[in-house]
């Protein structure tokens, strides 16, 4: 009798596969047997006619150890779409914006509020309180018009320039070295070919989206 094994190995996007063949001579005639098998992510999968070996679990250990010392560093805070909050922070009270400028549309300031309501409740787990919460906002827009954009290299066409200011006052009973009391504002350019009113529910809610966006990220981002 002759023996004759033939093995290789070799991998494609992340598999690792192995084949091997034993071939063997008996009386004049030839005998073969095909083995394969394959390896993924540290478990391997194989048909032979060889004893199944047992898998090593210690890299499985090893990896559920760091998770959770990785869990446990991180326990101290909790994380929403890039923002991180104490964990003793469980509300947030925003007080209506009023209108303390002439101008702009009649229901800017609910436009505003609603904003601002909806992105906390979409971005943190925070409760939306009436009165009372650890985090407090309110303030009013102060500032809505119309002026003549500076131009630039680019510009192919005289601009006018929508701007909206709000000011905030941001209250952190928590952490009272977090509070603080600004004006924030955004605007908007339009071709002086068209009317403010051709352009005013456009634009308005694009301005109040940036300013929300700008109160939250530093009432509720720069921690």
């Amino acid at each position: 009798m002759i023996l004759k094994k033939i093995s290789f190995q070799f991998s494609v996007l992340g598999f690792q596969f192995s084949v091997s063949r034993l071939e063997f001579r008996v009386l004049g005639f030839a005998f073969s047997v095909l083995g394969f098998g394959f390896r993924v992510s540290g478990f391997k999968l194989q048909t032979s006619n060889r004893k199944p070996q047992t898998p090593n679990h210690k890299p499985k250990t090893l990896n559920l150890i760091l998770l959770t010392t990785l869990l446990l560093a991180l326990s101290g805070c909790y994380s929403f779409r890039g923002t991180t909050l104490s964990p003793d922070i469980k509300s947030v009270t925003i007080t209506n914006f009023t209108m303390g400028t002439a101008g702009g549309p009649a229901n800017m300031a609910l436009q505003f509020n609603e904003k601002m309501k909806e992105y906390y409740q979409r971005n943190t787990s925070l409760a939306l309180l009436p009165l009372n919460g650890d985090l407090q906002l309110e303030g009013s827009i102060t500032a809505y018009e119309v002026t003549p954009a500076a131009p630039t290299a680019n510009d192919q066409a005289a601009l006018n320039r929508l701007s909206i200011t709000i000011q905030v006052k941001f209250t952190n009973n928590k952490d009272e070295e977090k509070n603080f009391d600004q004006s924030f504002s955004f605007f908007k350019d339009f071709p002086q070919s068209q009317t403010l009113s051709q352009v005013e529910s456009r634009l308005v809610p694009q301005i109040l989206d940036q300013i929300v966006q700008d109160i939250f990220n530093k009432s509720a981002g720069d921690w």
